[in-house]
């Protein structure tokens, strides 16, 4: 990227006479991803990407435009110009360290090491591991990308940053010739090939077959109040739905969030601790900096119970009298807006045993297929990939089809133990039509009387 200072050097020096503010995007890539259908591959895409974008900020509006083609670079500011002229707005950008930095990913095996054929050998040996007895179909996905990515502003900030990730993820279906079930995993980090060398890629594929033939024979959940727990996955499903998306700063200023004017009130149970940290390296979401090239730290959200926090960009964070939590993502074509990177609940002090022994009727819930949440109305609905009964401190029948919903501050004030486990998922997460890598995660997590429904 060292090779391209000097050219947006000289084009910030031209265009700030004319500008309140300008910053510039660029980043060059190479990426793979193999799909598997069934142990037969289905498609390989490989590839270079290089792109650049111009942002520039005058009279309260932005004009933001994008190229593949850097001999253009000139043309698309020309462009951001003419886009910020022909609007008016009421933008304003919050206060932010000027820096001029480096930073790598700390890879051990890196990806261009590992040929397409040993790729496609190790997920098809996922898929094999994952074709155990009445498996009927198996989806094996995988992905990596290098990108190197060079952040410039007319505040005089420089930051280069090389970043390694890659993901695998497995799904298995399961029939007995009257119903499917399904299992999912997936496995991956901001590192290099090493995270998936360095896995048991047999135990990997073998727990997701085995849990969706496991599902075949469990019981439908029964609906009602009950006492639960969360394992660490739908942990961090709750927490990043029910909370994570209703304290983007966004959300709040559209008056599409339940907790907007409640920083400094009591939203949950006094044990509750969430954070959002971008700069967790172990973390899917993690990144050194956001896209406004502001520096990643530990955000805590809520404290003893208490909103104390918002996550927030620039522009959303100077609205709300605040200053950046460095949350302003996006891929380069497209604009930055709110995002979490690796949201989680602090683990208690609770063994996990514990947890269960006081519980004589409840519902233990492990895992996610997915969910929703209204942040306006402050209520969500998520499904479990699969439960047990917890019947006198124990866990006894696995059930299935098992969903978790209610209000969000209702249920974050039922939390009444939590465990001293910890674990982060490995995901993504949609808003807006933009997708971006997240963590989330947590210990297990005890409710008190959760609305559970069931299909019996």
């Amino acid at each position: 990227m060292e090779e391209y200072i000097n050219l947006f050097e000289n084009i910030i020096a031209k265009t700030l006479p004319k500008v309140d503010y300008m910053d510039i995007r660029c980043g060059k890539g190479n990426n793979t991803s193999i799909l598997m259908k069934d142990g037969n591959v289905d498609e390989i895409n490989t590839g270079m990407s290089l792109g650049a974008r111009i942002r520039v900020l005058n009279n309260g509006a932005w004009g933001f435009a994008y190229t593949t083609d850097l001999s253009k670079i000139e043309e698309i500011t020309e462009t951001a110009l003419k886009l910020s002229a022909s609007l008016k707005g009421d933008v304003s950008l919050s206060e932010s360290d000027i820096i001029k930095d480096k930073v790598e990913t700390d890879v051990k095996i890196p990806f261009k090491d590992i040929s397409i054929e040993e790729k496609k050998d190790i997920m098809k040996e996922a898929n094999d591991a994952a074709t155990v007895d009445k498996v009927n179909s198996t989806t094996v996905s995988y992905g990596d990308s290098e990108v190197n990515e060079l952040f410039m502003n007319s505040d005089g900030s420089e930051i280069q940053v090389k970043t390694s990730r890659v993901r695998m993820a497995l799904n298995a279906s399961a029939t007995n010739g009257e119903i499917i079930q399904f299992g999912h995993g997936s496995l991956g980090g901001v590192k290099g090939f090493e995270i998936i060398a360095d896995a048991d890629i047999e135990e990997f594929g073998r727990n997701i077959g085995e849990k969706a033939v496991r599902l075949l024979d469990a019981s439908p959940a029964p609906s009602g109040q009950f006492p639960v727990i969360a394992d660490p996955e739908l942990t961090g499903v709750l927490i990043h739905e029910a909370l994570g998306h209703a304290v983007e700063g966004d959300l709040i200023l559209q008056n599409d969030s339940i907790l907007k004017d409640k920083v400094g009130t009591q939203i949950a149970s006094d044990i509750v601790n969430i954070f959002d940290d971008a700069s967790l390296r172990d973390g899917f979401g993690y990144y050194p900096y956001d896209v406004e090239g502001v520096k990643t730290k530990p955000n805590q959200l809520v404290k003893d119970g208490k909103l104390i926090s918002l996550l927030n960009s620039r522009e959303t964070s100077s609205k709300l009298g605040m200053t950046s939590s460095g949350n302003a993502r996006s891929i380069i074509a497209d604009q930055p807006i709110v995002r979490m990177s690796n949201t989680f609940l602090q683990p208690g002090d609770n063994n996990v045993e514990e947890l269960f022994e006081d519980i004589d009727y409840g519902i233990y819930l492990k895992g996610s297929r997915g969910g929703q949440v209204d942040t306006g109305k402050g209520i969500f609905q998520f499904n479990a990939a699969e439960g047990y009964l917890i019947e006198n401190g124990e866990k006894t029948t696995p059930l299935r089809d098992v969903s978790l919903s209610g209000n969000i501050l209702e249920t974050l004030k039922n939390i009444d133990a939590i465990g001293n486990d910890f674990k982060l998922s490995v995901g993504f997460c949609g808003k807006d039509g933009q997708t971006a890598p997240v963590g989330d995660g947590g210990p297990h997590t005890r409710i008190l009387n959760a609305l559970v429904g069931g299909m019996g």
